[in-house]
């Protein structure tokens, strides 16, 4: 039993994995999780589900073996984080290049021009998944995000402050990096980030972003993922990409999530797409990982089943 496992089965809590998956692009190669479809659901689409910033594909453990009765399914890292490669010296994490090696592991790896695909995604993933499917419409049947409704945005008059902050972080570099004596220490800290969840979450997702080393574990995420964007969009082109999107679209709103405060800007924001429908969970921002995912499982399968 691997660590992980035994902290997970100390808290009396268990998580369905799926088959590790490799998907080579042309200059990196993503990593990522499989379940296969249910022997009634086999001939039907493939589906694709798309993490949060700094999570993996171990966030959907809860959601994904639930969708297995409608297809096949797979979740990948982003580029930096998980098992996925790293940007090579020099380059950054820019957010309009997560949608472009999305459509080159679709382009390689899935036959979406024959059979269009289900985007499920959830924060970036979500982000970068209504950004692919509006430039891509024919690839993309249906779209879900989870407490994620497009990207976030600055005001113009910011755009000259932002790029400051970006270089000089670059310049700066990364700080050296935590070393814990073991994943339950790891997943304390992730506990209680900026999107707070629960002990049991926390293990679930941490063992994916972390590597072993002689001394104790080091995060395998990218540092430079912390490092500032150097150009956000603006609230009009957010607006302009979602205005964009022909996809039937669903919105799962966490009553405590991220966006549950910022109810004007989500309002607007669904109101220029359309194909939309929303739907309110329980829950925080990690609702389809934390607590009682049901509502969110349920939500997903019907619109999916529509």
């Amino acid at each position: 039993m691997t660590e992980a496992a035994a902290a997970l089965a100390d808290t009396g809590t268990e998580f369905a994995a799926g088959r590790e998956a490799l998907w080579p692009l042309e200059h990196i190669t993503l990593a990522g999780l499989s379940w296969p479809a249910q022997p009634e659901a086999a001939s039907l689409r493939p589906m694709l589900l798309l993490h949060g910033w700094l999570d993996n594909s171990d966030t959907f453990t809860h959601l994904a073996p639930e969708l297995t009765d409608v297809g096949d399914v797979y979740a990948f890292d982003f580029a930096g984080h998980g098992r996925s490669g790293h940007r090579p010296p020099g380059q950054h994490y820019v957010l309009m290049d997560y949608v472009a090696d999305l459509a080159e592991l679709i382009e390689r790896h899935f036959d979406a021009d024959k059979t269009p695909l289900d985007l499920v995604g959830h924060s970036l993933g979500g982000i970068v998944a209504a950004l692919y499917a509006a430039a891509f419409p024919e690839r993309v049947r249906k779209l879900v995000l989870i407490d994620s409704l497009g990207a976030l945005s600055r005001h113009e008059h910011d755009v000259i402050p932002q790029l400051r902050r970006s270089i000089s972080k670059r310049l700066a570099g990364s700080s050296k990096p935590a070393l814990y004596r073991d994943l339950a220490t790891a997943a304390k800290v992730r506990a209680g980030g900026l999107s707070p969840l629960s002990p049991e979450a926390a293990l679930a997702l941490v063992p994916r972003n972390m590597q072993k080393v002689e001394s104790g574990w080091l995060w395998r995420t990218d540092a430079r993922l912390r490092h500032p964007s150097s150009l956000m969009l603006s609230e009009q082109q957010v607006l302009a990409s979602l205005a964009a999107l022909s996809t039937p679209t669903l919105f799962v709103r966490a009553q405590s999530g991220l966006l549950a405060d910022n109810a004007d800007t989500t309002h607007i924001r669904a109101q220029v797409i359309k194909d939309f429908q929303q739907v309110d969970v329980p829950g925080g921002h990690h609702c389809h990982l934390d607590g009682d995912t049901r509502p969110v499982t349920e939500a997903v399968k019907r619109f999916l089943n529509q």
